[in-house]
């Protein structure tokens, strides 16, 4: 099958071109690479099964001749940076909302019927149902990234409804491993990096979040579209436990052997404007097709961080 992979250069977006390429599919890459990375894909590079293509989804004809002659989107670029949204507030309506309309559009000119899309567990905003499943409302994003992916998700299903297509959407918890552009444990190890002495977190340090570690997540995301029958399908996508900011930093200060380096808060409920303090995803839907994930949150996390510390050393 060929696969059009937008955000094919990113971090979950290259571990899911890896397994696709394992598979014998044939695969090209679109991706403006703002936070991805061309490492990340090039030693695919010389096979005539792969195609890196530079280019921004905002642009609309390229995006569409790019495009041709796919049978399936992966559509997963989105702007990473959620606090960002809050001081550039046309960001994720750009970067998320107009270019999965110019994503879903040229899927329709070209004939594409079927996309799995990255959304993500932050359009439930603070939800009073814990665990939330997908079925949850009314949904009241507190973030513009949140809001910019729950238009996506609106855009699809009704492109899907009118032209009849077929999606699969996923509502992500955090996704950790190595090639991570961004995450708590990215920002632990950098700011170790500069002083590791102390290590500041941001807010109280009690945020909880179910996490994913990304070879799960992978699975996850191909297990669902051969299982998921239905025309618009929606997974929570996670892990049962959630694991809180401050038992990460310990994670992080006792993989790098800093038992000396001190925990400072900032304090607050959260870490920034539009963070959800906690969140806890029923995902009760996709295991019972069968799937379910190799590791717990607290393992993902630790599993996580060794993985990325190895190739943070080896990149050094």
């Amino acid at each position: 099958m060929k696969y059009f992979v937008t955000g094919g250069a990113g971090f979950i977006g290259s571990h899911l071109v890896d397994r696709l390429m394992a598979q014998g599919h044939s695969i090209v890459v679109y991706d403006n690479l703002s936070t991805g990375k061309e490492d990340f894909t090039r030693h695919h590079y010389g096979s005539p099964s792969f195609r890196f293509i530079k280019g921004d989804c905002l642009e609309f004809a390229p995006l569409q001749e790019a495009m041709s002659g796919s049978q399936f989107v992966f559509h997963l670029a989105a702007n990473s940076d959620i606090p960002k949204g809050a001081s550039e507030t046309r960001l994720d309506l750009e970067q998320g909302t107009c270019v999965t309309y110019n994503v879903m559009e040229a899927m329709r000119q070209n004939r594409v019927e079927k996309i799995l899309f990255s959304s993500s567990n932050v359009i439930y905003g603070e939800a009073q149902q814990m665990p939330t499943p997908e079925d949850y409302g009314p949904l009241l994003p507190i973030s513009f990234y949140a809001a910019a992916k729950l238009a996506s998700e609106g855009l699809i299903t009704a492109f899907c409804h009118n032209f009849n297509m077929r999606c699969w959407i996923y509502r992500f918890g955090n996704i950790v491993g190595p090639r991570a552009t961004h995450g708590v444990m990215y920002d632990f190890y950098n700011k170790l990096q500069k002083n590791s002495e102390e290590l500041e977190v941001l807010g109280d340090g009690n945020q909880s979040k179910p996490y994913l570690e990304i070879s799960d997540c992978i699975e996850a995301l191909l297990f669902g579209v051969r299982h998921g029958q239905d025309s618009v399908n929606v997974f929570n996508l996670g892990t049962g436990e959630a694991t809180s900011v401050s038992t990460i930093g310990r994670m992080v200060l006792e993989e790098m052997g800093l038992v000396k380096t001190r925990l400072r808060y900032t304090g607050g409920r959260r870490g920034w404007p539009g963070d959800i303090h906690t969140v806890r995803l029923d995902c009760d839907k996709l295991r019972s097709l069968g799937w379910k994930p190799k590791y717990t949150s607290d393992e993902a996390v630790r599993v996580a961080f060794q993985a990325m510390l190895k190739e943070w050393c080896w990149r050094s």
